[in-house]
């Protein structure tokens, strides 16, 4: 791939930030982690990227293989970006990276924490040794986005969109949301702002592991 810029270097850390080093490129992959989307929905996750910025990482990534565009079948019939085979094995990389960053040097910002970023932050906070046998399918609704998160095996997965079948639900707002599972606040704490149908001790197992 021939980008505007280049380290020229052949280690492949280098050639890889060839691909990924480019400011914005990583958080546009992480808020395709878990799900594809729309370019107006990647201007609303990311409003400090100019449109001429993003439309430029859209197109680098996409010529590096890292992401593609796929146009949605009816009713929707809109094009969205998602990440490729290749891309999505950045996730454990972002992981890693975001337990490193918990340590950085917090930034004043009036930015609330996008749902993407909470989704990512609880991999990065989790404990996998904590989950033992848990094994759940938990819906996470947040209003105009829902997620599915799986614990199976020690894991857990995370996808965009509503489960056939759960185990528990979690409806609430992402300030809400992020109290409960990155702030430790507790659910009797939280009050009417948060709503949960059936298995809260699941639930609990899971917001133990974090």
């Amino acid at each position: 791939m021939t980008t505007v810029r280049t380290y020229g270097d052949p280690c492949a850390a280098a050639r890889a930030l060839d691909l990924i080093g480019e400011r914005w490129a990583l958080v546009i992959v992480r808020e395709l982690l878990f799900g594809p989307k729309r370019y107006s929905d990647l201007q609303s996750g990311l409003p400090g990227a100019s449109p001429t910025v993003l439309s430029q990482r859209l197109r680098d990534l996409e010529q590096g293989e890292v992401i593609q565009r796929r146009k949605l079948g009816p009713p929707a019939r809109a094009w969205v970006y998602e990440l490729t085979d290749w891309g999505h094995q950045l996730q454990p990389i972002l992981v890693q990276l975001g337990r490193w960053g918990r340590h950085a040097p917090a930034e004043q910002t009036t930015m609330a924490l996008g749902t993407d970023s909470l989704m990512l932050a609880l991999q990065s906070h989790l404990q996998p040794s904590r989950l033992r046998d848990l094994d759940a399918t938990v819906l996470i609704d947040l209003g105009e986005d829902l997620f599915t998160l799986g614990v199976a095996d020690g894991e857990l997965t995370i996808q965009r969109g509503e489960p056939s079948r759960w185990d528990v639900a979690v409806r609430t707002d992402t300030a809400t949301f992020k109290a409960l599972v990155i702030d430790g606040r507790s659910a009797g704490d939280l009050g009417d702002r948060l709503e949960i149908t059936g298995d809260r001790d699941a639930l609990q197992h899971l917001l133990d592991a974090l």
